[in-house]
Protein backbone atom coordinates (compact mmCIF):
# COMPACT_ATOMS: atom_id res chain seq x y z
CA UNK A 1 0.00 0.00 0.00
CA UNK A 2 1.25 3.41 -1.07
CA UNK A 3 2.03 5.45 2.23
CA UNK A 4 -0.52 8.46 2.60
CA UNK A 5 1.77 11.22 2.17
CA UNK A 6 2.73 9.48 -1.27
CA UNK A 7 -0.33 9.45 -2.27
CA UNK A 8 -1.04 13.06 -1.91
CA UNK A 9 1.96 14.05 -3.98
CA UNK A 10 0.10 13.90 -7.34
CA UNK A 11 -2.68 16.14 -5.97
CA UNK A 12 -0.78 18.66 -4.50
CA UNK A 13 1.56 19.06 -7.94
CA UNK A 14 -2.01 19.56 -9.57
CA UNK A 15 -2.87 22.31 -7.31
CA UNK A 16 0.27 24.15 -7.95
CA UNK A 17 0.19 23.55 -11.50
CA UNK A 18 -3.57 24.95 -11.51
CA UNK A 19 -2.71 27.98 -9.35
CA UNK A 20 0.74 28.83 -11.08
CA UNK A 21 -1.83 29.08 -14.14
CA UNK A 22 -3.74 31.41 -12.61
CA UNK A 23 -1.66 33.56 -11.27
CA UNK A 24 0.17 33.63 -14.92
CA UNK A 25 -3.18 34.72 -16.09
CA UNK A 26 -3.69 37.32 -13.74
CA UNK A 27 -0.55 38.96 -13.86
CA UNK A 28 -1.47 39.06 -18.07
CA UNK A 29 -4.81 40.81 -17.45
CA UNK A 30 -3.45 43.09 -15.31
CA UNK A 31 -0.21 43.75 -17.92
CA UNK A 32 -3.08 44.13 -20.61
CA UNK A 33 -2.06 40.86 -22.42
CA UNK A 34 -4.45 38.45 -23.87
CA UNK A 35 -6.62 41.30 -24.99
CA UNK A 36 -7.23 43.84 -27.59
CA UNK A 37 -7.99 47.37 -27.07
CA UNK A 38 -8.24 49.82 -30.08
CA UNK A 39 -9.00 53.90 -29.77
CA UNK A 40 -9.09 56.18 -32.11
CA UNK A 41 -7.62 56.24 -35.50
CA UNK A 42 -4.04 55.49 -36.60
CA UNK A 43 -1.79 58.45 -36.55
CA UNK A 44 -0.35 58.28 -39.83
CA UNK A 45 1.22 61.09 -42.28
CA UNK A 46 1.93 64.55 -41.96
CA UNK A 47 3.35 67.39 -43.17
CA UNK A 48 6.29 67.66 -45.01
CA UNK A 49 8.08 69.72 -47.66
CA UNK A 50 10.30 67.70 -50.10
CA UNK A 51 11.83 67.73 -53.46
CA UNK A 52 10.08 65.58 -56.13
CA UNK A 53 12.42 63.68 -59.42
CA UNK A 54 11.83 67.11 -61.51
CA UNK A 55 13.42 69.48 -59.03
CA UNK A 56 10.13 71.06 -57.95
CA UNK A 57 9.33 71.49 -54.27
CA UNK A 58 6.53 69.52 -52.96
CA UNK A 59 4.52 69.70 -49.86
CA UNK A 60 1.64 66.95 -48.73
CA UNK A 61 -0.55 69.72 -49.35
CA UNK A 62 0.11 69.60 -53.41
CA UNK A 63 -1.95 66.24 -53.05
CA UNK A 64 -5.24 67.34 -51.56
CA UNK A 65 -8.34 66.40 -53.39
CA UNK A 66 -6.52 63.30 -54.25
CA UNK A 67 -5.66 59.67 -52.50
CA UNK A 68 -2.15 59.08 -52.33
CA UNK A 69 -0.37 55.64 -52.29
CA UNK A 70 2.50 55.84 -50.36
CA UNK A 71 5.79 53.89 -50.73
CA UNK A 72 9.44 54.38 -48.33
CA UNK A 73 12.17 52.76 -49.85
CA UNK A 74 15.59 53.76 -51.64
CA UNK A 75 16.65 53.20 -55.34
CA UNK A 76 19.20 50.95 -54.72
CA UNK A 77 17.27 48.18 -52.85
CA UNK A 78 17.88 44.96 -54.53
CA UNK A 79 14.55 43.46 -54.10
CA UNK A 80 11.60 44.10 -51.71
CA UNK A 81 11.48 48.10 -53.58
CA UNK A 82 11.37 47.23 -56.74
CA UNK A 83 8.79 44.26 -56.52
CA UNK A 84 5.97 46.54 -54.40
CA UNK A 85 6.99 49.62 -56.87
CA UNK A 86 6.34 46.75 -59.84
CA UNK A 87 2.59 45.81 -57.86
CA UNK A 88 1.62 49.46 -57.63
CA UNK A 89 2.21 49.96 -61.22
CA UNK A 90 0.81 47.04 -62.33
CA UNK A 91 -2.33 47.62 -59.79
CA UNK A 92 -2.05 51.33 -61.19
CA UNK A 93 -3.09 49.62 -64.81
CA UNK A 94 -6.06 47.73 -63.81
CA UNK A 95 -8.31 50.96 -62.27
CA UNK A 96 -9.19 52.54 -65.66
CA UNK A 97 -11.36 55.17 -64.94
CA UNK A 98 -9.77 55.46 -61.08
CA UNK A 99 -6.77 56.37 -62.06
CA UNK A 100 -6.92 60.00 -62.42
CA UNK A 101 -7.86 60.26 -59.09
CA UNK A 102 -4.95 58.12 -57.22
CA UNK A 103 -1.31 59.77 -57.16
CA UNK A 104 1.69 56.97 -56.81
CA UNK A 105 4.25 58.60 -54.69
CA UNK A 106 7.45 57.06 -53.58
CA UNK A 107 9.60 58.41 -50.48
CA UNK A 108 13.37 57.72 -50.84
CA UNK A 109 15.01 56.81 -47.17
CA UNK A 110 17.97 57.42 -48.72
CA UNK A 111 18.86 60.66 -49.79
CA UNK A 112 22.35 60.81 -49.69
CA UNK A 113 22.21 58.76 -53.05
CA UNK A 114 19.29 59.13 -54.30
CA UNK A 115 19.02 62.52 -55.75
CA UNK A 116 16.06 63.72 -58.01
CA UNK A 117 18.15 62.61 -61.28
CA UNK A 118 18.47 59.66 -59.77
CA UNK A 119 14.90 59.12 -58.78
CA UNK A 120 13.90 60.16 -62.25
CA UNK A 121 15.82 57.39 -63.92
CA UNK A 122 14.57 54.66 -61.43
CA UNK A 123 11.22 55.48 -61.36
CA UNK A 124 10.75 55.92 -65.32
CA UNK A 125 10.85 51.78 -65.23
CA UNK A 126 7.51 52.35 -63.32
CA UNK A 127 5.54 54.47 -65.40
CA UNK A 128 5.29 58.09 -65.91
CA UNK A 129 2.49 58.30 -63.25
CA UNK A 130 4.92 58.00 -60.37
CA UNK A 131 6.11 60.72 -58.27
CA UNK A 132 9.58 60.40 -56.47
CA UNK A 133 10.34 62.69 -53.59
CA UNK A 134 13.71 63.06 -52.00
CA UNK A 135 15.45 66.11 -49.80
CA UNK A 136 17.95 66.65 -46.80
CA UNK A 137 18.44 63.40 -44.22
CA UNK A 138 16.52 65.64 -41.74
CA UNK A 139 13.66 66.39 -43.93
CA UNK A 140 13.26 62.41 -44.83
CA UNK A 141 13.85 60.94 -40.86
CA UNK A 142 11.03 63.98 -39.62
CA UNK A 143 8.77 62.12 -43.56
CA UNK A 144 9.19 58.83 -42.25
CA UNK A 145 8.43 59.99 -38.55
CA UNK A 146 5.38 61.17 -39.44
CA UNK A 147 4.40 57.92 -41.70
CA UNK A 148 5.68 55.40 -38.35
CA UNK A 149 8.74 54.07 -40.89
CA UNK A 150 11.39 52.30 -39.66
CA UNK A 151 15.10 52.71 -41.12
CA UNK A 152 18.24 52.00 -40.88
CA UNK A 153 21.56 51.95 -42.55
CA UNK A 154 23.03 48.33 -42.62
CA UNK A 155 26.89 48.37 -43.79
CA UNK A 156 27.48 45.71 -46.15
CA UNK A 157 31.22 44.10 -46.99
CA UNK A 158 32.61 46.06 -49.52
CA UNK A 159 32.19 49.33 -48.32
CA UNK A 160 28.54 49.88 -49.36
CA UNK A 161 25.65 50.16 -47.36
CA UNK A 162 21.95 48.65 -47.66
CA UNK A 163 18.92 50.56 -45.83
CA UNK A 164 16.75 48.08 -43.68
CA UNK A 165 13.34 49.83 -43.96
CA UNK A 166 9.77 49.00 -43.10
CA UNK A 167 7.35 47.90 -46.35
CA UNK A 168 4.29 49.02 -46.49
CA UNK A 169 2.30 51.12 -48.63
CA UNK A 170 -0.03 53.92 -47.51
CA UNK A 171 -3.46 54.59 -48.53
CA UNK A 172 -3.76 58.61 -47.75
CA UNK A 173 -7.42 59.82 -48.53
CA UNK A 174 -7.86 63.05 -50.84
CA UNK A 175 -8.02 65.14 -47.47
CA UNK A 176 -4.60 63.65 -46.00
CA UNK A 177 -5.29 61.24 -43.64
CA UNK A 178 -4.72 57.91 -43.45
CA UNK A 179 -7.30 55.66 -44.91
CA UNK A 180 -5.54 51.84 -44.84
CA UNK A 181 -1.73 50.13 -45.51
CA UNK A 182 -1.00 47.05 -47.29
CA UNK A 183 1.96 45.07 -46.11
CA UNK A 184 3.79 43.76 -49.59
CA UNK A 185 3.94 40.37 -47.97
CA UNK A 186 0.69 38.83 -49.11
CA UNK A 187 -0.01 41.51 -51.83
CA UNK A 188 -0.63 41.35 -55.32
CA UNK A 189 -1.41 43.78 -58.01
CA UNK A 190 -4.96 42.06 -58.62
CA UNK A 191 -5.85 42.70 -55.01
CA UNK A 192 -4.46 46.14 -54.40
CA UNK A 193 -6.48 46.96 -57.64
CA UNK A 194 -9.57 45.22 -56.25
CA UNK A 195 -9.69 46.71 -52.37
CA UNK A 196 -8.49 50.21 -54.57
CA UNK A 197 -11.39 49.80 -56.86
CA UNK A 198 -13.55 49.69 -53.98
CA UNK A 199 -12.37 53.04 -51.90
CA UNK A 200 -11.30 55.36 -54.19
CA UNK A 201 -14.71 56.14 -56.51
CA UNK A 202 -14.33 56.37 -60.45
Amino acid sequence: MIPTRLALVPWLLMAACVAAGLLWHAGDELAGLGRTVATGTASVGGPFTLTDQDGHRRSDTDFRGRYVLVYFGYSFCPDVCPTTLGIMADAYAKLGASKGRIVPLFVTLDPERDTAKVLKTYLSAFGPEFIGLTGSADAIRRTAQEYRVYYSKHPLPNGAYAVDHTSVIYLMGPDGKFITFYGEAALSPDSLAADLRNRVPS
